[in-house]
């Protein structure tokens, strides 16, 4: 569970900089820093609900 956790970090990290970089490379009217950011949204989300159905089903115990 621990690598999966490091592993969607990794990705929520690297759409970040992604969008970073389209939002000082590109100009005008592109639609990929969006899409970088709505990707990132959507990895936070399924990240978070990994961890809450980990939780629940023993995968996590309180101590880390």
């Amino acid at each position: 569970m621990r690598f999966v956790v490091i592993a969607m970090l990794l990705l929520v990290i690297g759409s970040l900089g992604s969008a970073l970089f389209f939002l000082f490379r590109d100009t005008g009217n592109s639609s990929r820093m969006l899409r970088s950011l709505a990707i990132r949204v959507g990895l936070s989300m399924t990240l978070f609900m990994l961890l809450m159905a980990g939780y629940r089903f023993g995968f996590i115990t309180g101590k880390l």
